[in-house]
């Protein structure tokens, strides 16, 4: 079961609210509209992915992780190594 499954419809409602604002700039550059909005607007879409991949990340933390660390030995070992690989990859972009 994934970490997420409880809030799973939470988290699609906001994946479509982002995939919206996507399909938002794409129709911001169709009508030509103005750099800086565009910017705005890409600033907002980045900002609401960042959240979301927070609010998932906690989760696989207090579940994935947290119980691949109750049962210990390897495996919590490669869950903790995963999941700091992943807030790297996300400190990095």
């Amino acid at each position: 079961m994934a970490g997420y499954t409880g809030t799973k419809q939470d988290h699609l409602r906001r994946l479509r609210r982002i995939e919206g604002q996507a399909r938002g700039l794409q129709r911001m550059v169709e009508d030509d509209k103005y750099c800086i909005d565009i910017l705005t607007q890409v600033s907002a879409t980045t900002s609401a992915l960042q959240s979301f991949a927070l609010s998932l990340l906690e989760e696989h933390l207090a579940h994935c992780v947290a119980e691949a660390t109750l049962k210990g030995g390897p495996e919590a070992d490669a869950k903790v190594k995963e999941a700091a690989e992943a807030i790297a990859r996300l400190v990095r972009s």
